[in-house]
């Protein structure tokens, strides 16, 4: 079973996807470097039904970051991103405003390990 995408404009087709893994084919390239560095974002508010796990998605392949988001039972969506500091600086912006449907109230963030398994693409993942 696949998920699509909204169009983008009128003219557009959905983008249907059929892996829960989404790669950045045509973005720009993970850069694999000891610059990079892993961290957890747990954001808070209404940030579930609103299209933030999609929004998270298209962000990280437009900055290049690895990864994946996930819907968690309490209500928060947590976003686990492998990338350098200016990656990590232009993600944590773009998730306290989030998608034009949500509601950031809060963003806690913490380091973390690099998984290798999570360093090439970025995935839509269950809890």
């Amino acid at each position: 079973m696949g998920v699509c995408l909204a169009a983008t404009h009128a003219r557009a087709l959905p983008r249907c996807i059929t892996s829960a893994t989404i790669h950045r084919s045509g973005g720009p390239a993970l850069l694999r470097s000891a610059d990079m560095t892993a961290k957890r974002y747990f954001i808070s508010g209404q940030v579930q039904g609103v299209g933030y796990r999609f929004f998270a998605v298209r962000l990280a392949q437009r900055l290049g970051i690895a990864g994946f988001v996930r819907n968690l039972r309490d209500g928060r969506v947590e976003v686990y991103a492998i990338g350098d500091a200016g990656q990590h600086e232009d993600l944590r912006a773009a998730l306290e405003r989030g998608p034009n449907a949500a509601r950031v109230s809060g963003i806690f963030e913490e380091d973390a390990e690099i998984v290798p398994r999570h360093s090439d693409g970025f995935a839509i993942e269950e809890e």
